[in-house]
């Protein structure tokens, strides 16, 4: 197996994303388990900076002026699945609702219709397996990042997105499919 077909077929695992995806849930349901995440819009934009941390490396020092130490692995910075490429909407995974629907199906999110937005929230039940994948080395990277995000980027979906665009002005002069450069 080729390193490339091996990338794909990860890239392809829905559960490594689900995975993600619950670990950041819970970072924004909090202590008590209550909060959520408003909008797909918004779970886009902060799981784009939670998959590729060079860019949550970029956007913190933004926000904050100074460099955080994320302790970003080589892999992470150089490797063949660290290439983002620009998608529809931006390098958005195109997925989200289809994710959603599973975790839903699954009885691990609950999504609730708030105007003209979705607003996703963790289950008990999901809570429960967030808690303990955030427990296992696997998911170590993303939970502390998820934290982050949480903290540095808990803004609205609008907000987020002008940040984003305004960090990473290349990734709106992309071509569909083309690969984003992350050299930083």
């Amino acid at each position: 197996m080729t390193l490339f077909s091996m990338m794909a077929e990860l890239e392809g695992n829905d559960e490594i994303h689900l995975g993600r995806i619950l670990v950041l849930l819970n970072a924004f349901a909090g202590k008590d388990g209550t909060g959520s995440v408003e909008g797909l819009t918004k779970l886009a934009k902060l799981d784009f900076l939670l998959r590729y941390p060079v860019f949550l490396e970029r956007a913190i020092e933004a926000r904050i002026d100074k460099k955080p130490n994320l302790e970003i692995q080589d892999h992470e910075r150089k490797s063949v699945e660290s290439k983002m490429v620009r998608y529809r909407f931006g390098p958005w995974d195109y997925r989200y609702r289809r994710f959603l629907n599973i975790l839903t199906a699954k009885g691990l999110v609950k999504t609730n219709i708030e105007g003209r937005k979705i607003v996703i929230s963790l289950t008990p039940q999901g809570i429960n397996i967030a808690s303990q994948l955030s427990e296992t080395t696997a998911f170590q990277d993303q939970v502390e990042r998820a934290i982050l995000l949480k903290r540095h980027f808990n803004m609205s979906a609008t907000n987020l997105m002008n940040f984003i665009y305004q960090t990473f002005p290349e990734i709106l002069s992309l071509k569909y499919g083309e690969d984003i450069n992350i050299e930083h």
